[in-house]
């Protein structure tokens, strides 16, 4: 019914492929463009639907969509066309569709469902996935929707939302296959075709001593090339990395690019195993890390054009406010030298310049360090080697930008004038690349983040540098007087 509807209507459906499948397993979909984003008139068509209150026509549509690609779709309304959207879908308002809504979506959902409906939803979950769903909630609702669930599911939440947020223990998923280390080959086949109580999906089974300590893992790929006979001990691997429950999500993600893993265990204060990371959580964590310190560093909050209008005005007008007071302290330098650059009106024309190009050679540098810093590729072991190497690239681009503008200047002034704009730029830079480096590593040596404030101290340093350099050398020249 739904295919032909869409076949219908202006052709908007190309023929069902030969072997039967959906028309969403196509990777040239007519709901998707070649980005893999909703087509603008595959929307249009949803909307109209909702506004005509063909609910009918709105499920046909959207149901061979993808999981991720309902939550897409979800996003792109705003909040009354998307309450109306999901009522219209219902069965496909699924787990799956709900753990792929950006957070602030997804909570302003949860927040006008009944407690016993979002209860419904995270038992679909799995355990990180149904945290989510509720970590952000109020407490009142919060114990609301835990009150819905049975016991395990209860517990399970529980003890993860008692792990800091953005902790290896509250995004672990505690569905893992776990197996004692006396076992064979054969007795672990035998318990993995029972089935009782397996996770639906997992990459590897870990093996615990009496204390349930991991000893080492297994893949399934080793223990069905394996003659039943063999004892896992023999057959496991024990060099094994572990994650500790409260280690901050970013250091998860670097160790997974670092040591190329699949899954790991993730172990509490006593070295027991409570939960694994899987690399499918890992690659939203690293986005979500790479996202986030660049929202930061521009001082752009949480950067989400779904975020509530106060939240978003609330997080960037102070940034705002502290750059007019580093702005500020620009100005007075200028002030400083107000009477020489009266006596000469190239100065006003040029000095822009200088703390432009600053600026920029600051942020690039910034932009290297902060990453370098999050990757742990600049430690106290290699600050030093790092920064006279960023102190050699700034010379290399000052010197550069020197001659270029410097030339420029003394054809169009003077000589003299093009001598001092070039020495006020290779000061600048240098400071620039000085700064660009110290900055953020000493706001990670201040137990900082590095990302949040930098950009605003590296602007101030290079302006203000900027200025004073070429107006002070402009002076102690006598380009004026």
């Amino acid at each position: 019914m739904a295919d032909d509807a869409l076949l219908d209507d202006d052709r908007l459906t190309d023929d069902l492929p030969e072997d039967g499948g959906r028309p969403d397993d196509r990777i040239d979909d007519e709901r998707m463009d070649e980005e893999n984003t909703l087509k603008p008139q595959f929307v249009r068509r949803v909307e109209d639907a909702l506004e005509e209150g063909d609910d009918g026509a709105v499920y046909d549509l959207v149901e061979p969509l993808h999981p991720a690609d309902v939550a897409d779709l979800l996003e792109l309304f705003d909040r009354e066309d998307r309450r109306k959207l999901a009522s219209a879908i219902t069965d496909l308002m699924t787990g799956d569709v709900v753990a792929e809504l950006n957070d602030y979506v997804r909570d302003d959902m949860m927040e006008d469902l009944p407690a016993a409906s979002v209860a419904q939803i995270a038992e679909q979950l799995e355990t990180d996935d149904a945290v989510q769903l509720i970590e952000d909630l109020d407490e009142e609702d919060q114990q609301a929707i835990l009150a819905e669930l049975d016991d395990e599911d209860r517990i399970a939440i529980e003890s993860a939302l008692a792990y800091p947020e953005e902790t290896a223990g509250r995004l672990m998923s505690r569905e893992l296959v776990a197996v004692p280390e006396h076992m064979s080959v054969g007795d672990l086949i035998d318990f993995l075709r029972d089935g009782r109580d397996l996770p639906q999906d997992f990459f590897e089974v870990f093996v615990v001593d009496e204390r349930h300590h991991p000893v080492g893992t297994c893949q399934l790929s080793w223990i069905l090339r394996t003659p039943r006979s063999v004892a896992l001990a023999d057959v496991m691997k024990r060099d094994q990395t572990l994650i500790p429950a409260m280690l901050d999500q970013e250091e998860v993600g670097n160790m997974f690019q670092k040591y190329a893993l699949i899954s790991a265990a993730v172990v509490d204060e006593s070295g027991r195993l409570v939960g694994q990371m899987t690399v499918d959580d890992v690659v939203h964590i690293i986005a979500e890390e790479a996202g986030e310190d660049a929202l930061l560093m521009s001082g752009a909050g949480d950067g989400d054009i779904n975020e509530p209008i106060r939240d978003a005005y609330s997080a960037r007008v102070r940034w705002l406010v502290a750059n007019l007071g580093t702005a500020l302290l620009s100005s007075f330098i200028i002030a400083l030298f107000g009477a020489a650059i009266e006596q000469l009106v190239a100065l006003a024309v040029l000095m822009p310049i200088v703390a432009s190009i600053g600026g920029n050679a600051g942020t690039q540098t910034m932009a290297v360090t902060v990453r370098a810093i999050a990757m742990n590729q600049l430690t106290r072991s290699n600050t030093r080697r790092i920064l006279w190497r960023e102190l050699r690239v700034a010379m290399l681009n000052g010197v550069t930008i020197a001659v270029l503008i410097g030339l420029a200047t003394g054809v169009f002034f003077t000589p003299l004038l093009g001598g001092v704009i070039a020495a006020a730029m290779v000061v600048n830079v240098l400071v620039a690349g000085l700064a660009g480096v110290l900055v953020p590593v000493i706001f990670d040596r201040l137990d900082q983040d590095p990302a949040v404030a930098s950009s605003v101290f590296v602007t101030m340093i290079t302006d203000s540098m900027g200025f004073f350099a070429f107006l002070g050398l402009a002076v102690a020249s006598g380009v004026v007087g």
